[in-house]
């Protein structure tokens, strides 16, 4: 079950009002500059954009074959029903599927059969549709549950990451089970509901990037690259597309590694917003299952 060589800081692809033209073009450009790394969703919006970037990086010949790049789409809440995953999946007709747990109007989460979720997702990939399948915001209590009935694993977890919640406990889970984890709101996704903008203004993080001649930013992405965590960031801005991707030639030490680590822990949103008395998910440690 192997995943695509990419590189591991990846453009996010995730817009809700870019026009398509524009994001297209803003795709095209990262392919030309080396992403080979796009996450989107049926409710980002941006599957189309995705799938006419990567045809026209094919006709530009910026890459030789869709086998090149790594795309994740992921399953909605709404569609996660037995009958529901096959059709969702062709719909998006991406290469790699994960599925998201939970994304819901709060009153109106119910418990989904997991186990017959899964085993459509393995099918899919069982028949070439997908190259992997994988989940996004699992727990470890989650991916235990997953794993003891899954014939075929997750590919990835895409979980929140980043130096001010850096789930040490969850990453180490994840790679001891040969899972890759991907990072996203790495850089704080600030403006957005689950974003935080305490990221970027770390003053440890200020102190590295001041030394090192490098920006915040360049700092979170090469932390969270010598670790071995994918990331998705997103940005329409070619000059920061350049920057997030020139962190390969150079290093943290360890005691900067060790300053990173001693950060205060909080999550950028502990999506209370899905928390209702008269649901199913009554308080946010059954949401994360304690993972806080």
């Amino acid at each position: 079950m192997g995943i695509p060589e990419v590189e591991l800081n990846s453009v996010g692809t995730a817009s809700f009002t870019t026009a398509l033209a524009d994001e297209v073009k803003v795709m095209v450009h990262a392919i030309e500059r080396g992403f080979r790394h796009f996450d989107t969703a049926a409710h980002y919006g941006s599957e189309e954009a995705v799938g006419k970037a990567i045809a026209k990086a094919l006709k530009l010949g910026l890459i030789k074959s869709r086998s090149e790049v790594f795309v994740c789409s992921k399953l909605w809440a709404s569609d996660t029903h037995a009958d529901r995953v096959l059709p969702a999946f062709k719909k998006s007709m991406q290469y790699e599927s994960a599925f998201e747990y939970p994304v819901a109007d709060k009153k109106n989460i119910i418990p989904f059969d997991c186990k017959a979720v899964w085993s459509v997702m393995e099918e899919i990939q069982r028949s070439g549709l997908a190259k992997s399948i994988g989940v996004s915001n699992f727990s470890c209590k989650k991916i235990e549950h997953l794993l003891s009935f899954a014939t075929i694993p997750p590919a990835v977890n895409q979980l929140e990451l980043s130096p001010v919640w850096q789930q040490k406990k969850l990453v180490d889970f994840c790679k001891s089970k040969g899972i890759v984890v991907t990072g996203y709101a790495t850089l704080g996704s600030a403006g957005q509901f689950w974003g935080t903008d305490r990221v970027v203004g770390v003053q440890a993080l200020k102190d590295i990037a001041k030394a090192k001649a490098k920006s915040v930013p360049q700092v979170i992405l090469r932390w969270a690259h010598q670790h071995g965590v994918a990331t998705v960031v997103k940005s329409y801005n070619p000059g920061r597309m350049e920057e997030n991707s020139s962190i390969f030639d150079w290093e943290l030490s360890d005691e900067e590694c060790k300053k990173i680590s001693e950060i205060p822990q909080s999550r950028g949103t502990k999506a209370e917003g899905f928390v209702s008395e008269e649901g199913a998910i009554k308080s946010v440690e059954d949401l994360w299952d304690g993972e806080l």
